[in-house]
């Protein structure tokens, strides 16, 4: 079968394996030469793609539930929206979750995700308390906090095994709804005033116009705030607008992205205003937008984000915002945001300072515009996301992550190297 992740490219022919229980895949494993999981299908490039999968979404059992202390043991196919579906009318919230819901556990921890609270509260691990995973021998090892293996894992891309359940540390909230600060900002120099005015708000991001000239390069609505105190918890999801078709390639061009981009900052108030919104509205806007990604067109979309360390985001983020504006080849999702301290795992993507995210539809020149930001982005001493990754080079994935020859080491010393493969993981040979 034809297999793609979110992005729509590239395309794969690809075999799939439904995970269903330990046995079965245990003997799976034995059988094929190689393979990688795939759960939601929500990594935006070839980092879950190979020509055998195994399926995790199916493998969504809750399992177990300290009510007192908001521990969760769920199996890795679970959702993030149904752990919110289930447990926020309970009094309980993710501690760290991404801007999308609609994606696994397991995919959560195989990608480390992040948020708009990293500089608070870290990376997905930071509230995985451990996990079990079947590895290449068809066993099954239990992995703690801290362990090697751990390490290896979050944001290890899937390549060190199948992970089968997990237990993870909720967030005791008492309300579903956010007290939320806009501020707008009329150049990239009171952006960053205004993130380190509100460094302390546990939530924080900001949507930035990439196609800025000038005076108003960095111009973006930040968008910060922190769960409100008093409210209900009657969650329940918004109803979906659904893009029932891919638009024609020649919508999204650089007329269309300004014009959107322009009416998007326009409707704000200038200066502070402050609202209350739902989980969903803060959140996860774009989980409202059904199939969102075929307003990209069949030839599908990247995204290109890349972190900098802070003593250089603010003078990389100028020459890159240049770069793209003068290309023409704009995104109206831009999401700038500030991280804090790197952990420990060896791919997790998040060091210490700003991080920017573009989506852009697959088109002739692309690749090479984002190769020329590469550049700046190895100069600068950045680092690209694999998990949004779908044509970054070798080098340029050697050159941001320091402890790379350590994962290939441990793999290679517990013998993970030969079965677990991914496109990505060939392209940039991990």
């Amino acid at each position: 079968m034809k297999l793609n992740s979110w992005g729509m490219y590239p395309k794969v022919d690809s075999m799939t394996h439904e995970l269903s229980d330990d046995t079965k895949l245990k003997e799976y494993l034995e059988s094929c030469d190689e393979c990688i999981s795939y759960g939601n299908g929500r990594s935006y490039g070839d980092s879950a793609l190979s020509a055998n999968i195994v399926h995790t979404k199916p493998h969504d059992f809750f399992l177990d539930f300290d009510d007192a202390k908001g521990l969760l043991h769920v199996q890795s196919g679970v959702l993030l929206s149904e752990i919110l579906e289930s447990y926020v009318p309970r009094g309980w919230f993710l501690m760290v979750t991404p801007g999308t819901k609609l994606i696994t556990v397991g995919g959560s921890i195989a990608s480390d995700v992040h948020g708009k609270n990293h500089h608070t509260e870290g990376c997905f691990s930071s509230c995985v308390l451990e996990f079990n995973m079947m590895l290449e021998d068809g066993s099954v090892k239990n992995v703690k906090s801290g362990t090697e293996l751990f390490k290896a894992t979050c944001g290890g891309m899937g390549l060190t095994g199948i992970i089968l359940d997990a237990k993870i540390q909720l967030k005791k909230i008492h309300s579903q709804y956010i007290k939320q600060t806009t501020i707008k900002t009329k150049n990239l120099r009171e952006t960053f005033r205004a993130f380190d005015k509100y460094k302390d708000e546990p939530y924080s991001v900001a949507w930035i116009d990439c196609l800025a000239k000038g005076d108003d390069i960095g111009k973006c609505l930040l968008m910060v705030g922190d769960f409100d105190t008093k409210g209900d918890l009657d969650y329940k999801p918004k109803s979906k607008l659904n893009i029932p078709f891919n638009f024609p390639s020649f919508a999204l061009n650089n007329l269309s992205v300004k014009a959107f981009n322009w009416l998007y900052y326009a409707k704000a108030p200038n200066g502070e205003s402050k609202q209350r919104v739902g989980i969903d509205s803060f959140f996860y806007p774009l989980d409202s937008i059904k199939n969102w990604n075929r307003i990209y067109g069949k030839g599908g979309f990247t995204q290109y984000q890349f972190i900098l360390p802070l003593e250089v985001s603010y003078d990389g983020l100028q020459e890159i915002l240049g770069l793209i504006s003068a290309s023409g080849k704009g995104s109206f999702l831009a999401v700038l945001k500030l991280y804090g301290k790197k952990n420990d795992n060896y791919l997790s993507f998040p060091i210490e300072g700003y991080s920017l995210a573009l989506d852009f539809k697959i088109e002739k020149g692309l690749f090479e515009l984002l190769d020329q930001l590469d550049e700046v982005v190895v100069r600068l001493g950045g680092r690209i996301y694999l998990t949004k990754d779908v044509r970054v080079s070798k080098d340029t994935f050697e050159s941001g992550y320091e402890d790379i020859e350590k994962f290939r080491a441990y793999r290679k010393k517990q013998k993970m190297d030969t079965k677990f493969h991914s496109l990505q993981s060939k392209r940039v040979q991990i």
